[in-house]
């Protein structure tokens, strides 16, 4: 399959974008960016050409890179008892993330379920199929990873995940155990909250059903981890750890040679994660509404330690544009807009081994955005794909 098979065709034309302020990895740059054939060919602060096209000081970014999210189930299940067709799914998705400013995502795919979700069972392969013929066809404007997130309670998770591993379009697994008083839930009275919010029930129902859900998993943990890891290994996919909250988490994850923790849960897990030379993932929902859904420790916390490497947008796409912008507008995080820009293009591209985009540098794929600020909010006006405008 072409690299660029799901996107616009490649654009052999020259486009220059001038008079913009350029964000580049380190430094915001005033000048001009010129493309041809998909590619970065000039960064200059020069006279640009008379045919370029003036942004009038407007930011020029790389297009953001989101390494988990978990959006697509949500356009295939819109509704309570309402399935949407795969494709039409995939389709609006789709549009969502490009709207968003994301060039390139990974789409967080959910295997396997504590409560042995027929459901999620039934649409894992039509979500997978729907992805690789939109990306095969060129019917996507951004381009699609998966990212297959493996519940380890669930049995039969090995088996489900077997049948998709050779294909180009999977790029990650990720390892995680959603159980109440373990990691992400660890909690267990906020869990009991959240249950009864979510599934509109009472404290006795969710206390029945934490009853269920406190024993019986730990042996079907360590049969199907070991599994994953293995499959993992056998394709060359990294795995990331997700939910790290104890620190014995940290040294079972480099066991299994993972290198990256997904969302850690307490400042100790994420320094530990750190002290041992692994990247961490961060919530930019987290950021945007000042704490964690689950109760957990802030992301902004762990940026002011340092311990954040990057951002993923979760459960909202336009999140990490938002972030961005935030982080580098509020003193608080002291972080100036490369930095914060890099979170969300170039570190995520360096972690999933796609070295060819998420940084306004010569010779790297031209993934662009134009981005104005009004009344402090980033307004997308532009989105280029390889050089081929696509919104």
């Amino acid at each position: 399959m072409n690299d660029m098979s799901n996107t616009a065709t490649i654009s052999s034309a020259e486009l220059v974008l001038a008079n913009a302020t350029l964000v580049l990895a380190d430094e915001c740059l005033q000048g001009h960016l010129t493309v041809s054939n998909g590619i970065i060919t000039d960064i200059s602060t020069g006279s640009a050409p008379r045919s370029a096209m003036n942004l009038a000081g407007a930011y020029v970014l790389p297009g953001l890179v989101d390494i988990h999210t978990d959006h697509f189930e949500k356009h295939i299940l819109p509704r309570a008892h309402v399935r949407w067709d795969a494709m039409r799914a995939a389709l609006a998705h789709d549009a969502q993330i490009i709207g968003s400013g994301t060039t390139t995502v990974f789409d967080s795919l959910a295997v396997g379920s504590v409560h042995k979700d027929v459901q999620r069972r039934e649409i894992l392969g039509p979500m997978i199929e729907a992805l690789t013929t939109a990306q095969e066809n060129g019917m996507l404007k951004a381009e699609h990873f998966i990212h297959l997130r493996c519940e380890l309670t669930g049995q039969d998770t090995p088996e489900l995940i077997t049948p998709y591993l050779d294909r180009d379009i999977v790029r990650i697994l990720s390892v995680m155990e959603h159980l109440p008083g373990r990691r992400q839930s660890r909690d267990v009275e906020h869990w009991l909250h959240r249950h009864m919010k979510e599934f509109q029930v009472s404290r006795a129902e969710s206390e029945s059903e934490l009853a269920k859900l406190s024993s019986g998993f730990d042996e079907i943990i360590a049969n199907v981890r070991p599994q994953v890891i293995a499959l993992a290994k056998q394709h060359g996919l990294p795995v990331l750890s997700h939910d790290d909250t104890e620190p014995e988490h940290i040294p079972e994850a480099l066991a299994d040679g993972i290198k990256i923790s997904e969302f850690p849960c307490t400042l100790e897990a994420a320094r530990l994660a750190r002290e041992h030379g692994m990247l961490s993932v961060g919530g930019a929902p987290n950021v945007l509404r000042g704490g964690s859904q689950s109760g957990n420790v802030a992301v902004a916390d762990l940026m002011a330690e340092g311990l954040i490497d990057i951002l993923a947008s979760d459960y909202v796409p336009r999140s990490l544009l938002d972030a961005a912008f935030l982080i580098a507008r509020d003193d608080s995080f002291a972080q100036d807009l490369p930095a914060a820009v890099r979170m969300v293009t170039k570190a995520p591209t360096e972690a999933a081994g796609l070295n060819d985009r998420g940084e306004l540098a010569i010779g790297r794929r031209a993934d662009l955005l134009v981005v104005e600020t009004i009344r402090d909010q980033p307004v997308l006006r532009a989105v280029w794909r390889a050089g081929a405008r696509v919104s």
